[in-house]
Formats: structure tokens, sequence, C-alpha cells
């Protein structure tokens, strides 16, 4: 049967308080931009082919990294802040469940637990993740938990680009989740809090400086126009990841579904001058629910994907092997679908999406 994740939600609701149920779940704003983020999908049809051999179909995909990861699945987890308020285990549970689904885990640097212990638990595991990096006002304290990140075995930078201030939550209800404490589970003590904060002075320049602090690829999230994806990776990122962080930024940005096109396209175009094939890899994140969903996405250009939410109600759930048992159904749903579309590999997803003549976004 197809993971449900609805019903997963609904689940993790009663298991959850109002206040942490409110936090993973809400967006800014009207939500207007939360709730076309799902709804995006669905303006695009697939369009099989036929008298394909589909006897076997392989969902695996390389992704880069130090060493380079080849999972399972390219169906991997988005970076989440503060899991322990959804599992004892926090984010060691995820990158455990992730791993034995053979999937990949983006660790948000607003974790609940240390670096050092969620690496442990990905070894142990045999999972492979990269480290998801808000640039801070003290940046010397970024450099330093990036240098951890990298010596506790994540693969990969993920710099998030679309976060120069902290959104105004719509359902945020005035109340602390988190202890100074745990807010400061991988800073240590600070003398003033706002060192903590995210900087509001990024630029293009900051991409080059991660990739030599940390020796590992850099990848930037929260990219949704075109002249923007070609210029990250003209500074150096190896890819970008299209996303509107979950809805809970700005209101009223683009639906990912809906800026991934303009990012493909731009990407897959060589400068001029240059040898053709391509530029840097691209990557989608925000509202994905089903394998057609992911099938779409692929089909529309990106190599692998990102769930968040869903994550978050499995982990409340059923903690590790709630994870698993959620990236694994949702990995079969997209081999079923891949057959169905006639795709025996990811590469042969190209291709099968094409967009619907309603334009709607409220059907």
């Amino acid at each position: 049967m197809p993971v449900n994740i609805a019903e997963l939600e609904r689940r993790a609701r009663r298991l959850l308080t109002p206040e942490v149920y409110d936090y993973y779940a809400g967006g800014v704003g009207r939500e207007q931009t939360l709730r076309a983020n799902v709804r995006a999908w669905r303006q695009y049809w697939l369009l099989p082919r036929v008298l394909r051999d589909v006897s076997t179909v392989d969902t695996s995909v390389r992704l880069p990294g130090v060493p380079e990861t080849v999972a399972a699945t390219p169906v991997a987890v988005a970076p989440t802040g503060f899991q322990g308020l959804a599992s004892a285990e926090g984010e060691v549970a995820t990158v455990r469940g992730a791993a034995a689904a053979g999937a990949l885990t983006v660790v948000s640097s607003r974790s609940s637990r240390r670096i050092e212990d969620i690496g442990r638990a990905a070894a142990n595991a045999r999972g492979a993740w990269w480290f998801q990096v808000y640039i801070l006002r003290d940046r010397d304290l970024t450099a330093r938990m990036v240098s951890r990140a990298v010596a506790a075995g994540a693969r990969a930078l993920v710099l998030t680009g679309d976060t120069p201030v902290v959104g105004h939550k719509r359902r945020d209800r005035g109340e602390s989740l988190f202890t100074e404490a745990e807010f400061l589970v991988n800073t240590g003590p600070l003398a003033d809090l706002a060192q903590a904060d995210q900087a509001a002075d990024l630029s293009f320049a900051d991409i080059g400086w991660l990739a030599r602090l940390g020796d590992v690829p850099v990848l930037v999230k929260g990219v949704l126009r075109p002249d923007d994806a070609r210029a990250c990776i003209d500074a150096g990122a190896a890819g970008v990841i299209v996303s509107n962080h979950g809805g809970r930024q700005l209101d009223r940005a683009l639906p990912t579904a809906l800026a991934l096109p303009g990012v493909t396209a731009e990407l897959a175009r060589a400068p001029e001058g240059s040898a053709p094939g391509g530029l840097g890899r691209v990557y989608a994140d925000g509202g994905l629910r089903t394998g057609e969903d992911v099938l779409s996405a692929l089909g529309l250009g990106a190599h692998a994907v990102f769930l968040g939410r869903p994550v978050l109600w499995a982990l409340a759930c059923d903690g590790a092997d709630g994870v698993r048992d959620l990236l694994t159904g949702i990995t079969d749903d997209l081999a079923h679908a891949m057959a169905l579309a006639g795709a025996r590999t990811l590469t042969g997803v190209a291709g099968v999406t094409g967009p619907t003549t309603a334009h709607s976004l409220d059907t």
C-alpha cells in the first residue's frame, strides 16, 4: 500500500503537544506558500513510456560528498531543527532510520543532539550525512561547527541561503519550546545569545569560504530563481536545492514545483564558450508527499529530493523505525511509479513529466 503521510501526520499530532505540533507544521504569514507547496505538484502530469523493460527498477543515485555517496534512493532527509521535540533520541534516531533505508540525511545546525553523537550514530549505522549551515553573526562560531561536523563525518555542507532573518510564524504562541541549554547544544555557552543568530550580510563569496573551510562540496539551499542558481554554481557550489524553506520564511514565495523547471533549464544550459553538459546538480524540497510527486520532481530535472515534515511525523510516531519505514515506503512507491512510467533507472525518468493545462492551485 502507498505511504499515507496524511494519516502519519494525524497520528503524530495526537502524540505531540499542541505547541510542538504547531512549531513543526506551521508556516509564515497566511501560510499560502505552505499550502501551495503540496498542491503545486498536482500541476504536472506524467507521460509514461510503453514497451520498456521494467522487470527490474533501480532507484539508486550518486550524490556529491567526500567520499561520494551512492544512496539506495533519491529520497533524502531534509534538515529540520530540534528533532528532540519529536523523539528523545532526536537526530540520532533519524540518521539510524535513514541509514536503514539507504537514504542520505541532512543534519540541521539547530539540532537537538551534539554533532559528534549524530556522526557516531551515522557511522555505526553506515549512513551518509551532510551538515546544514546557517552562517551566524559570530563567524568563528560557524567555522568551529563546520570543522566539528566534517571531523564527525559530514560529507558535504548545505548552506541555507534564504534565512537572513527568521520569518514570523503564523502559529507562534510566543512561548519558548527550548531552554537556553537546548538552543546552545552545539554552540556551547555564549556571552551574548545574538552571536548564534543568523547573519544578514551573506554573499555568494560565502560559498567559497565554506568550501575552503570544510574541504568538502557545498550546496546552497533555498534557491528559487534561475539567475541565483547560476550565480551559486559560478561561485563554486556543487549544486542547489530548490526550496522555499517549507513555507517558513517568505509567504507567497513561489512553490518549489513551479520554480524547479526554470532552475533545471538554466543549469542544463552551459555558458557560452564552455563545454556542453550543464553545470551543477539540482535538488528539491517542499511539499513532496507521494512517489508520483518524487517522480515528477525527477522528471523535471531534480537529481534527488528531500522530505522534511513527513520525517518528523514518522520520528514522532515510531522513532528510527518510523523514519526507515517512511523512506522505504516512499521509495517503493517511486519504484512502482517508475515501472508504470517505463523508467528503469533514474536516468530514464527524464522527460516523463509534462505540464497540466490547468494552472490553478485550487484544484
